[in-house]
């Protein structure tokens, strides 16, 4: 990479990667909750559901952690206690885009099983990923969600909103992302892969035009924003994204 396009990089992040990044971004709901463990999970679940229009998926979330907060005072204990079976509806009928009510209960389901054999998301994940070191993190969370249509797998995926929760729990000193998981490397991140992002990083030359939303080529792009910001290539996200947005 030139050292032009490096420190161009450098500075949209630095324009970008604000507190006001949340303003109307899905990474507002981090901020939902004070506890940390009720931070994962709320977070976790705006993550799966940030997909199509913002003007749409964010009363989704925000209807999900309204409900359980007036049922139970917290997303987790809505979960743990079993009261999301009573109170959030069931059925074919769409809940969000192609996701049903019954695609959420059985989500709901995978989730309640890893809070209560670990307590938080942060916690059971960073058993599995001691456990098996050499695996894409994003890799093991798809495979704690089995039965889910929800939560994105296969190793050919981009899988863009696994990502994008990872960045938030894991990069440090940020504006935007809290950094919980202070037990995985940043620079092991990869780039969530969004629309603006990759046509972005076509313009720029930073991946081939004829790339496609898949998991090499976001690894292909997240070794290229590594030169510019080594050991946190995450952080360029901030640079492309906040460019093809405006």
């Amino acid at each position: 990479m030139k050292k032009e396009l490096a420190q161009k990089l450098i500075e949209l992040a630095d324009k970008y990667e604000t507190a006001s990044f949340s303003e109307g971004d899905p990474s507002r709901f981090l901020h939902w909750y004070k506890d940390k463990a009720c931070i994962q999970t709320a977070s976790f679940i705006a993550a799966m559901l940030s997909f199509g229009s913002r003007k749409q998926f964010i009363p989704k979330i925000e209807f999900i952690l309204n409900l359980a907060d007036e049922q139970s005072g917290s997303i987790n204990q809505w979960l743990v206690l079993g009261k999301y079976k009573k109170t959030f509806p069931q059925g074919a009928g769409k809940f969000y885009r192609f996701y049903s009510y019954d695609d959420m209960h059985i989500f709901f389901e995978e989730l309640v099983l890893i809070l209560k054999e670990s307590g938080s998301f942060g916690l059971y994940f960073q058993k599995q990923w001691k456990q098996n070191p050499a695996t894409n993190l994003a890799d093991l969370i798809g495979a704690a969600f089995p039965k889910s249509r929800i939560v994105p797998k296969g190793r050919s995926s981009a899988n863009k909103r696994t990502h994008m929760f990872l960045r938030w729990m894991v990069r440090q000193n940020s504006p935007v992302d809290l950094g919980l998981w202070k037990w995985y490397p940043q620079s092991l991140l990869i780039i969530p892969l969004d629309v603006h992002v990759m046509q972005e990083a076509q313009k720029l030359g930073l991946i081939n035009k004829k790339a496609t939303a898949s998991r090499k080529t976001a690894e292909a792009l997240t070794a290229q924003l590594e030169q510019a910001f080594p050991a946190d290539p995450c952080r360029g996200d901030y640079a492309l994204f906040g460019l093809g947005v405006n």
